[in-house]
């Protein structure tokens, strides 16, 4: 006998053929958007500083967009759960294009930071309601590939950023690395509100307004703490202390109104699930080893190898050349098969061998085998992110895809933001250690290892920058020596990690059980559609929802 019947879940109209392939366009026209504007910008910094001044706010340009990127990313995945993923995606998109738009047309660095903001908003929503429309429109089984595919945006992204970024600010000016947007950004929007359908459920909704509060508050503290932390205020500093405090309090209050709100922003019965727990880990700690460590290679290749900025960039194609080719080779043997634990296993495992083998870097190593060991480490991640994704929304309730997903990737963000850091403190503590042993003048222009600038290196004595590099690489060996620890305990989870056979179709049941709906995994209807066939909840097969609209 059934129990009473939970919210309908959004979404549920799978496509094929040419429709599929237009929509998935469309979709990753818009994740390649959030994803191109954090590596694009970079380029232009430099130029902007000279035109708009303010070089003492710079480091706003980059954090007030990332931010608002995640704190506002559990909210889409909720929103687009309630409301619909369609109309949430296209509100992400249009808020992101008039962040761009508004960005290029900054007179001051004041605005151009408040219109980043604008833009990081947008994109949070990009990242997560895209991820979520396949959930509605692609069956688990064949998600494999798509996710893939989604992962291949990453990696293209990370080397079109830089090089894009300054081809404009050369060819155009510094306003069209935001302009370039409004093309990408106005295809999406004609093909996701012609061509993309989906049923939204006539349900009325309570905005859990607090917990949203407590959410981004919470949330923006622990960024600012992992982004001012050893650049603008010292680790022990009363500001970098008070901001962890006030992060881990507002992020128990959230916990505490999470447990008792009508409908939640996350719902903590999602932590119920062993797949969920290990999946949400495992993407956390992935996420602290990668842009932890990762962020240190493109200043390896400029001081080291002495290349540009851009050509550092292309250096880096074999790390994503790995990523491309595991994430979409991975994808089409998962759905092919309709297994997904062997690949992160095996991922994790790369990982490990991957940092290890950069922990070895020295300045005289050739520069084919520094590209060797990236590759590894790309293979590596490319058969581990996207899975984790796919684990994600195979296991969650229906009608908790979106925030099951936007849950996934806030981890990982903010796996992000630690990793960087954690790192960045290891690296400039060894670095100020080893720095005594050079000239006073030398230590103090690099000012105790907080930054590095490859112009300054190359413009010193051959003799003291020999001794800089042989400094600066002592001091980096260790991150990477601690992103392969994490990648071994990443491993270890990856063990733990629980399959659960993938389903045949996007259909699964609206009248699931209450603790199935809140908390469970919902095995029962997974198990019961993995070849496509309608899903049982205590025996009975159930009718498609009635009373849905398309939108």
């Amino acid at each position: 006998m059934s129990t009473p019947a939970a919210a309908a879940p959004a979404g549920g109209a799978e496509l094929h053929g040419r429709a599929l392939a237009t929509v998935f366009g469309a979709l990753m026209l818009g994740m390649f958007l959030a994803a191109l504007d954090q590596t694009i910008v970079s380029t232009a910094l430099p130029t902007i500083v000279g035109d708009l001044g303010g070089l003492n706010h710079l480091s706003w340009v980059v954090t007030s967009y990332l931010l608002a990127s995640t704190a506002s990313t559990p909210l889409y995945g909720k929103l687009g759960d309630m409301y619909g993923r369609k109309p949430v995606f296209l509100a992400a998109i249009l808020i992101f294009l008039a962040g761009s738009m508004l960005s290029g047309l900054s007179q001051t660095m004041g605005e151009l930071i408040g219109f980043r903001a604008i833009q990081g908003i947008g994109a949070g929503g990009l990242m997560v309601g895209a991820q979520a429309i396949i959930a509605d429109i692609v069956p688990p089984r064949d998600r494999g590939r798509y996710m893939g595919l989604i992962g291949s945006v990453f990696a293209v992204a990370s080397v079109a950023g830089p090089l894009l970024g300054g081809f404009l600010v050369d060819s155009l000016s510094w306003q069209w690395v935001f302009y370039v947007n409004m093309p990408i950004g106005a295809l999406a929007v004609l093909v996701v509100t012609f061509k993309l359908h989906l049923r939204t459920p006539p349900t009325p909704h309570a905005i859990d307004y607090l917990g949203a509060i407590l959410l981004t508050a919470g949330v923006s503290a622990i960024v600012l703490l992992t982004t001012w932390g050893g650049n603008e205020y010292a680790w022990g500093s009363v500001q970098i202390i008070g901001l962890g405090v006030v992060g881990v309090v507002l992020l128990g209050f959230f916990v505490a109104q999470e447990s008792r709100a009508e409908e939640p922003i996350i719902p903590l019965g999602l932590f119920r699930s062993a797949v969920f727990r290990v999946a949400t880990s495992l993407g956390f700690l992935i996420g602290m080893a990668m842009f932890g460590a990762i962020t240190f290679i493109p200043l390896f290749l400029q001081l080291v190898y002495g290349v540009s900025p851009t050509g550092s960039g292309l250096r880096t194609l074999p790390l994503m050349a790995g990523l491309l080719v595991a994430s979409i080779s991975s994808g089409r043997v998962i759905s092919r098969i309709g297994r997904y634990k062997a690949f992160p296993i095996a991922g994790t495992a790369c990982t490990v061998l991957g940092m290890f083998l950069l922990s070895r870097l020295n300045a005289n190593t050739a520069p084919s085998m520094a590209s060797l060991d990236m590759l590894v480490v790309g293979i590596g991640l490319g058969l581990t992110m996207q899975v984790l994704v796919l684990v994600v929304q195979n296991d969650s309730p229906p009608q908790h895809i979106g925030v099951a997903t936007a849950t996934a990737t806030f981890f990982r963000s903010m796996g992000g933001s630690l990793g960087v850091a954690i790192f960045g403190a290891i690296f400039a503590g060894r670095l100020a250690d080893n720095l005594k042993t050079l000239p006073p003048d030398v230590a103090a222009k690099f000012g105790g290892g907080g930054s590095i600038q490859p112009k300054v290196v190359d413009a010193l004595p051959s003799n003291v920058r020999d001794s800089f590099l042989l400094a600066f690489v002592d001091a980096l060996q260790p991150v990477f020596i601690v992103g392969a620890s994490l990648a071994v305990v990443a491993f270890l989870f990856s063990l733990m990690l629980k399959e659960i056979p993938l389903r045949g179709s996007t259909y699964k049941t609206a009248e699931v059980s209450s603790e199935a709906a809140v908390g469970g995994t919902g095995t029962e209807a997974i198990i019961a559609d993995r070849e496509g066939a309608p899903p049982t909840v205590g025996g009975d097969a159930k009718p498609e929802p009635a009373g849905t609209t398309p939108r």
